[in-house]
């Protein structure tokens, strides 16, 4: 049994409306000079059946004249002479002239729409990436990367295209529906009825099918993000999924949401596309009810055969900008579903604004202290409780405990990418709620357990947390943290390319580089979190040296699961269920024979 297709309903269109609008007020002039140039460039092709028309009654009238002039038995030659030329000639010529004039004009309303269009989409891009940076750690804790992607990617696109291929349409449709209607109702009010009787019944199915496309538009959207998270994951763990042999499974995985996106895309589709049979079907029972009443009225002389021939022109001009909005609906359906999600991204919530003034720290000593804190990620689910700690300048900190005791909440705290629920952090006497969440940051250097590395050179990602640095500098960092050597062995040395993936280099490669670039950039104090869980033994020597250089007279934090590493720390923290329920150094706290004894036993347990 097929599984039923899951529909995101639509929710503030109007609103998404509203936004999308407000966002073009910088372009409000070139918009507005394109609609005039659009509404421009329908007017003068509307009077060009007229025109025709007048030719043709022109043509008439003289092959009439010649017939009774010659008492019905005019010669070729006669006919030709009876013609008047000139008159067709210079109709001809303002018919020309009219299309030209209109082709000009259409052409220069799209180049600045077009304009307009990249103009949109880089700024929408722009606040995107701004909106990014102002979003707290919170939000890509709780959304999928794949998903953030499509609002820059797809999302803005589409609604770039739209502003660029369907604004036109709908001012050239509607200006074209209103010319049209005012010259047909010029010709014949009768004929012009019959015109019109298809229009309300076929909006009236339209609007029905319409409704429809737009939950499916919507779904289509969200789906495409969740596809988009699915190949960026496989993308990336590719290594992972063929060590677990998860080929098929991802496979699978990928398969669903891709035969869900199939699913919602063609539905969407299939509605919005009624909308031009069900026009059509109306639109054609008029254009046959006019042919035959029009017929009648030029032979009954009620109407010239030219104005029943320009009439006809016109109801199939009239019905192709009707059927050009119900094939436009669905596009500004497609568009105000992807403007919806973006304007939802933009209106999240960000980061508290800085304090102003904020408090600052020139000479960092590196005094910090925990006072009564107290975290949870979620209200029901309490993370720290009640912690406090004072560190002295210098100190090397270890924080140790099993998986989900809080000890990277304790690092995610103490640099700002959360606040305490209650309680503070101060850095040399001063909160740290009161100072910038930059200038926080800018003082502590990170090195994780997840190297990142960007791609570009070597010397680059070196530089990376301190641009002004000289090569002096990165040397000095390199040959302490025991990677110069490495580098120099390189095709290129310190110009050398690293991958998006910085799959090139080993990951003990890495993590030595990422301990150069702290080195680099000479933050006053440190965090080491995890820098040591995925390498060798030699690595883990070599890295444990660099560190000794790195924190030597820095404040440093280290989290680490191998006990091993931190037992020449100043003190170390205990930390069980968010709490810190033992204190001290290694020897101290091995002589307590508490969890911490138990901890360190159990890893050498089987040495």
């Amino acid at each position: 049994m097929p599984r039923p297709i899951q529909v995101a309903k639509p929710k503030h269109f109007g609103v998404a409306l509203k936004h999308t609008l407000a966002s073009l007020k910088p372009w409000v002039m070139p918009i507005l000079i394109a609609i005039i140039l659009a509404a421009g460039a329908t007017v003068l092709s509307i009077f060009g059946p007229k025109i025709l028309g007048q030719m043709t009654n022109t043509a008439v009238e003289d092959y009439q004249a010649a017939y009774v002039a010659t008492g019905g038995q005019p010669t070729p030659e006669q006919l030709s002479q009876a013609i008047d030329w000139g008159k067709l000639g210079s109709l001809a010529v303002l018919l020309i002239g009219l299309y030209l004039g209109s082709a000009v004009l259409n052409y220069i309303q799209g180049v600045i729409l077009s304009v307009v269009s990249a103009h949109y989409a880089r700024k929408m891009r722009s606040q995107v990436i701004e909106k990014i940076a102002k979003l707290p750690i919170a939000y890509f804790d709780q959304h999928q990367f794949g998903d953030t992607l499509s609002h820059m990617s797809n999302d803005v696109s589409t609604v770039a295209n739209t502003l660029a291929n369907v604004l036109s349409q709908i001012i050239t449709s509607i200006t074209m529906i209103v010319g049209i209607l005012i010259m047909m109702l010029t010709i014949s009010p009768s004929l012009s009825l019959i015109a019109l009787v298809s229009v309300p019944l076929s909006a009236i199915f339209v609007s029905l099918v319409a409704k429809r496309a737009q939950n499916f538009f919507r779904s289509q959207q969200t789906t495409l993000g969740h596809l988009n998270n699915i190949i960026e994951e496989d993308y990336a763990g590719q290594s992972i999924i063929k060590a677990n042999s998860y080929e098929e499974t991802a496979l699978q995985k990928f398969a669903t949401t891709n035969n869900h996106l199939y699913d919602v895309s063609w539905r969407a589709q299939f509605y919005s596309a009624l909308a031009f049979p069900i026009t059509n079907v109306f639109t054609n029972f008029a254009y046959v009810a006019i042919c035959v009443v029009g017929g009648k009225m030029a032979i009954d002389g009620v109407l010239l055969i030219g104005s029943v021939q320009a009439f006809i022109q016109y109801v199939s001009q009239f019905n192709r900008p009707i059927t050009e909005v119900s094939q436009i609906a669905s596009n500004i359906q497609l568009s105000l579903a992807a403007a919806e999600r973006i304007y939802e991204f933009l209106e999240e919530t960000e980061e508290s604004p800085d304090p102003d003034p904020a408090h600052q720290v020139a000479e960092v000593e590196g005094a910090v202290e925990f006072h009564d804190v107290n975290f949870s990620y979620r209200p029901d689910q309490p993370i720290i409780r009640d912690f406090s700690v004072k560190i002295k300048p210098g100190m090397q900190v270890a924080i140790v405990g099993p998986t989900g005791a809080g000890k990277t909440t304790i690092i995610n705290l103490l640099m700002r990418f959360y606040d305490p629920d209650s309680g503070y952090i101060t850095i040399d006497g001063v909160p740290t709620r009161e100072m910038k969440r930059a200038d926080v940051r800018q003082k502590f250097g990170m090195v994780l357990q997840d190297t990142w590395l960007f791609s570009g050179t070597i010397e680059e990602n070196l530089r990376y947390g301190r641009a002004g640095a000289t090569h002096d500098d990165v040397l000095s960092a390199t040959e302490a943290s025991h990677i110069h050597h490495f580098i120099e062995s390189l095709p290129h040395g310190y110009q050398t390319h690293i991958s998006e993936d910085s799959d090139n280099i080993s990951a003990g490669e890495k993590q030595l580089l990422t301990i150069a670039r702290a080195m680099v950039a000479n933050p006053p104090m440190m965090i080491l979190d995890e820098a040591t869980s995925n390498v060798d033994t030699r690595t883990e020597q070599l890295i444990q040296d660099a560190f000794t250089k790195l924190t030597r007279g820095r404040t440093s934090f280290v989290i680490a699961h191998r006990l091993s590493t931190i037992r020449d720390s100043d003190l170390i923290l205990v930390m069980k269920e968010g709490n810190i329920v033992e204190q001290g150094t290694h020897d101290q706290l091995l002589a307590q024979n508490g969890f911490y004894a138990e901890l360190y036993n159990s890893q050498f347990a089987d040495v």
